[in-house]
């Protein structure tokens, strides 16, 4: 358990018709805090800071969430590309805000300036808002899914479940998280990431991978534990991903994303069924 992801509270519970009320319970909440991500590309003449970003976030991996966010809005495509990545100072209180990430990006990296004043604003349960148009978020992976190399069985999805429940610690306590987790071929988790907002869960997963120069996740699954939204299947087409499994729903225009790209998207993941909305050709039933 993440205790920097945690916040203690006393509530009163009540229990049956009886409406009979129990003081002083102990209770955990999962933290929601907000993260400011900056960019600044310094030079021998000159140093650009801007603020592009804030989402509303859980606090951990949270070097892992900024890079997942530039990297699957195209604003980077390399880890080469990033001199450092740091907690800002707080000029009140001296010491480091750790709700303020700055990336500084090395020179040669050609930022359009113009293009990050549309003003993103992100929310914990919809990343998308505060974007000027739908056309400003179909961002163009330099992967594609047209390969139908790597298949999966259906008992493999149908462990999945339980696989990733058994790794999100922070949601056994608040029942108040999502995640995202990457599976191998054989069905083994090889990582997964927790967050108040289901589109942070993913960014920290594709950061992570991105940090380690594993892109792109053409070999992987990534499973998904509430609906499918437009933009998670934007982000994991952005990380090459072929394969993606919902335990909830998805959207229509997740399902008009995936088959453009020749995605396979799974919905209603249970242990004993699921949907399968496109690219069937990888599921062995």
């Amino acid at each position: 358990m993440n205790k920097g992801s945690l916040n203690h509270i006393k509530i009163f519970q009540v229990k049956g018709q009886t409406q009979h009320v129990i003081n002083g319970i102990d209770d955990l909440l999962v933290v929601e805090e907000p993260l400011e991500i900056r960019i600044v590309i310094e030079n021998d003449y000159s140093i650009e800071e801007k603020s592009i970003a804030v989402t509303m976030r859980t606090p951990t991996h949270d070097f892992e969430l900024v890079l997942g966010f530039l990297f699957t809005e195209g604003i980077i495509q390399h880890f080469s590309q990033i001199k450092d990545i740091r907690y800002c100072m707080d000029s009140n209180k001296g010491e480091e805000s750790t709700n303020i990430v700055k990336v500084i990006l090395n020179p040669s990296v050609d930022i359009d300036w113009e293009r990050l004043q549309r003003n993103f604003y992100t929310t914990s349960s919809c990343g998308i808002c505060g974007k000027s148009s739908i056309a400003s978020i179909r961002t163009m992976s330099c992967y594609t899914a047209n390969s139908l190399e790597q298949s999966y069985t259906q008992d493999l999805i149908f462990s999945l479940n339980q696989k990733a429940k058994a790794h999100q610690i922070n949601f056994k306590y608040t029942g108040g998280l999502h995640a995202s987790a990457l599976f191998d071929d054989k069905g083994n988790i090889l990582i997964i990431r927790e967050d108040v907002g289901r589109h942070n869960a993913l960014d920290k997963v594709i950061g992570a991978m991105f940090a380690q120069n594993k892109l792109p996740l053409e070999d992987k699954l990534l499973w998904v534990s509430g609906r499918l939204s437009f933009e998670l299947v934007q982000k994991a087409m952005m990380a090459g991903i072929h394969t993606i499994v919902a335990v909830g729903a998805p959207s229509s225009l997740a399902v008009d994303l995936a088959k453009e790209v020749g995605m396979t998207l799974i919905g209603f993941a249970k242990e004993e069924k699921f949907n399968i909305y496109c690219g069937k050709e990888r599921i062995v039933v």
